[in-house]
């Protein structure tokens, strides 16, 4: 397997921090030089390795947040 390339584009928001310094977060990310887009995964403390996330277009993360709206926490 290659390397992944990754350009943090835009740091949007850290959503939780684990006690060994792991945090959850959603970022704006150009993968291998793509299209940057929205990305929720962990990361270790200065980003030198990270956890499995997901990646999501601007219209799919539109529509999650719709979901999220609609359900009572």
């Amino acid at each position: 397997m290659g390397e992944i390339k990754f350009n943090i584009v835009e740091e949007i928001s850290v959503i939780s921090e684990s006690a060994k310094g792991w945090t959850k977060e959603l970022n704006l990310i150009s993968w291998n030089d793509r299209e940057a887009k929205y990305d929720l995964r962990d990361w270790s403390p200065n980003k030198e390795k990270m956890g499995k996330g997901i990646t999501l277009t601007k219209d799919e993360l539109i529509s999650l947040r719709d979901t999220l709206n609609k359900i009572k926490l």
